[in-house]
């Protein structure tokens, strides 16, 4: 018979003494991953790092674009362009730019929060668009949309009545809950957009310009219809479409960001005293008390002695100038409510004659 020991046979083993582990160690191994406070601090410092990180990158993209690839013209820019100068032209470009990616975004996003319920069930996941729209609040959203107003050219506000019924859901049942007085109301905005925009459509007409009609007569129209849920089986195929469509629109207008210049364009007039004169077109990069330094606008840099420098003038670059002679109440189409708004309190001089370089059109008056 075997005399092997059971479970029960002789004393019971006191328990085991659990091996004391530092505080440290815990928190290493299992509570500091998921402590709010530091997650909350590394969103934090990860949000700091693209505020300051994206605008630092995108203004070296655009001295080493405005320097034409060259390293040592890159490197001259970067020692003497300043911070102010590299900040101010960012803000000025990429806030028009900015303001198209949310309006956008706020304007698809409303449209497919109020389609997603027209899915089939099981697949009624919210499109990203949707999602973002959902966590927005509506003054940003406004906020979204005023910077649009004030930034974008006026050619292009109308596009903002479509964009601002879609963004809020705003159909013409919310108006009024009569159909009379629902009409009357919409012929009353209407005859106020008119009596806006009649005469630029008549000079738009009277010059063949079929994109600027388009342009004034067609978003106002769009905006009764653009609210409502759309049909089940176009949301889908719909929100992947416009999620690359505006992905490539802010990255294509993207583009004026890097490649505008932080310099004003100037013309200066180089020579002797009695001498023949030349016109040197570029950007003044920096000045001493031997030379000035220009970064001219074919390439490559320039040193002109300070004592040859006769004249200089300020001018505008080939992408400034108008392309419409249409105006909207001594508003040019152009131009933006800030732009017009600044050339009613300094309007612009004529073009120096300096300036019109061959191959650079004259402005429309």
């Amino acid at each position: 018979m075997s005399t092997t020991p059971t479970a029960t046979d002789g004393p019971v083993p006191p328990p085991r003494t659990p091996v004391p582990v530092e505080p440290t160690t815990q928190v290493e191994s299992g509570r500091a991953p998921w402590d709010p406070s530091e997650r909350r601090a590394r969103a934090s410092q990860s949000f700091w790092t693209a505020v300051v990180g994206v605008p630092a990158i995108f203004s070296v993209l655009r001295l080493g674009v405005e320097a034409g690839g060259e390293l040592q013209t890159t490197l001259l820019l970067v020692a003497n362009v300043g911070t102010v100068n590299l900040l101010a032209g960012f803000l000025t470009t990429a806030a028009r730019l900015l303001s198209t990616g949310l309006v956008a975004v706020f304007a698809l996003g409303a449209v497919l929060a109020v389609s997603v319920e027209r899915l089939p069930a099981g697949t009624r996941r919210r499109p990203l668009f949707a999602r973002w729209a959902d966590l927005t609040p509506a003054w940003f959203v406004l906020a979204s949309f005023l910077l649009a107003l004030l930034t974008w050219p006026l050619l292009y506000l109308p596009l903002l009545l479509p964009a601002f019924a879609a963004a809020f859901q705003l159909r013409p049942e919310r108006l009024h809950e009569w159909v009379v007085p629902r009409f009357l109301a919409i012929v009353a905005l209407f005859a106020g957009y008119g009596w806006l925009m009649v005469p630029t459509l008549r000079a738009a007409g009277a010059a063949g310009d079929l994109l600027v009609l388009a342009l004034l007569m067609v978003p106002p129209v769009l905006a009764l219809f653009i609210a409502g849920p759309l049909p089940g089986v176009v949301i889908r195929p719909l929100a992947s479409v416009t999620e690359v469509a505006v992905l490539v629109m802010l990255l294509w207008a993207a583009l004026p960001v890097i490649s505008t210049p932080v310099l004003p364009l100037t013309v200066t007039t180089v020579g002797t005293e009695n001498g023949p004169t030349e016109d040197v077109r570029g950007h003044v990069v920096t000045t001493d008390d031997v030379n000035m330094v220009i970064l001219q606008e074919r390439g490559g840099v320039r040193y002109v002695p300070v004592g040859l420098v006769r004249a200089q003038v300020l001018c505008p670059s080939e992408e400034e100038l108008p392309r419409h002679r249409l105006r909207i109440h001594d508003f040019h189409v152009e131009d933006s409510l800030l732009e017009g708004l600044g050339r009613r309190v300094r309007p612009v001089n004529r073009i120096d004659a300096a300036c019109r370089a061959p191959g650079l059109p004259a402005a429309p008056q």
